[in-house]
């Protein structure tokens, strides 16, 4: 099969929305003390989901076995979603828009060949644990979709991807995070409550407050 055979089965993504990609690199281009930033951002911006991910753990040992399992289901929502995200990639292979159209303004490096560019693997990832945090807490997932979108628009502004590369990925990772985190309450809340009895308990489950102080109060009495 020769490089041309290849090339046409691959996705056109400059055909798709290649204007739209152009008219955000090129406010990159205009907005040159926002590009230090915005880099750093998309490079090491998903640590931030890490650590949602551990505020949404702490949150849900007040909330029932159902709201822990959720919580519990985030990395793991996590992982599918970007392997389910790699295979749409081998399926589509669609070049990178920095060798589709090399002329436009380019922040990121311009990856390898086989480093295909739709969806886009941090707006899928991103976009998986922000469904599955809106179960655990509201602010919270409110707090991870604003930090999502940011994530989104920042990968067609270093140059990565693609507007609809972005829009697919956070789609296919809703459905994933939906899916992994629905599963999860119906399925994996039944045994987090056994857990919640066990040694795993302080991990599970918060201390109550009352039992703490009834405790304190008993301590302080005994002496007299």
């Amino acid at each position: 099969m020769t490089p041309t055979s290849t090339t046409s089965l691959a996705l056109d993504g400059a055909g798709i929305d290649g204007g739209l990609y152009t008219s955000i690199t090129d406010f990159a281009r205009d907005t040159r003390w926002l590009n230090g930033p915005m880099l750093t951002f998309t490079s090491i911006g998903v640590g931030l989901f890490a650590v949602f991910m551990l505020v949404g753990w702490w949150l849900a040992r007040k909330q029932s076995a159902a709201g822990m399992a959720t919580a519990l289901a985030a990395p793991v929502a996590t992982v599918i979603a970007y392997l389910a995200n790699a295979s749409i990639k081998t399926v589509f292979t669609e070049p990178r828009p920095c060798r589709a159209l090399p002329h436009d303004f380019l922040i990121e490096k311009c990856p390898e060949l086989n480093d295909y560019a739709f969806p886009s693997n941090h707006t899928t990832v991103v976009a998986a644990v922000t469904v599955a945090l809106f179960l655990v807490n509201k602010r919270l997932g409110a707090l991870s979709a604003v930090v999502a979108v940011v994530m989104g628009f920042s990968r067609v502004y270093v140059g990565a991807h693609y507007p609809h590369d972005v829009l697919v990925g956070a789609v296919v990772g809703a459905v994933v995070g939906a899916v992994c985190t629905l599963l999860a309450r119906r399925f994996a809340a039944p045994l987090i409550e056994r857990l919640r009895t066990g040694a795993l308990r302080p991990l599970l489950v918060a201390p109550t407050p009352g039992r703490r102080r009834a405790g304190g109060e008993h301590r302080a009495k005994r002496p007299v």
